[in-house]
């Protein structure tokens, strides 16, 4: 089992795959599914989020993941943390009273929401997804915590494009990424 950061992060990185034009002709599918195949590499990757949280933010209320891998990696990471998870999720999708942010696609629109008690003012939050592409779900999830008077320590994924400039989107929240492409 992989022990230091470098060695963990190789670990993660190998257990990438990529699929060339997928979903589409000109994309480079960055797939994650061999992660959570291995043990390991899961545990890897639930190690380095901890280590940063635990370096960077010493006061965590609650993880908030994102609809659906943010789903695979934020549970691990809350509970080693000893703190709640909340779900982020497509609009429809949760039960009982809810909050929603609306935000634009490339072709269209969509909206995200939190069940309206999940997150209570002024609770330290992280946001957690397995892919920083446009930025754009992220962004609304933040917006989503804002409307819920939460306080935004950071945004963390597994993976960044660079090349789609997500992270400008996210400005001024920090965003920590395992890899980046």
């Amino acid at each position: 089992m992989a022990t230091s950061s470098e060695s963990k992060l190789q670990l993660v990185h190998r257990h990438v795959r990529a699929f060339p034009d997928f979903p589409k002709k000109g994309i480079l599918f960055r797939d994650i599914c061999p992660i959570l195949k291995d043990p390991a590499a899961l545990t890897a990757v639930t190690d380095l989020f901890e280590e940063h949280v635990r370096k960077n933010h010493p006061q965590v209320d609650l993880i908030v993941g994102l609809d659906a891998r943010g789903f695979l990696f934020g549970p691990l990471l809350a509970q080693r943390l000893g703190v709640g998870f909340v779900l982020v999720r497509k609009i429809g999708k949760l039960p009982g009273s809810t909050v929603s942010v609306a935000y634009d696609l490339e072709y269209g629109k969509a909206e995200v929401e939190v069940q309206e008690d999940g997150v209570a003012p002024g609770q330290k939050v992280l946001l957690i997804d397995d892919l920083l592409a446009t930025g754009g779900t992220l962004y609304a999830a933040c917006e989503l915590m804002k409307k819920q008077k939460a306080d935004i320590l950071g945004c963390m994924v597994v993976i960044e494009l660079k090349e789609l400039n997500g992270i400008d989107k996210l400005k001024p929240h920090q965003v920590f990424s395992l890899l980046q492409y």
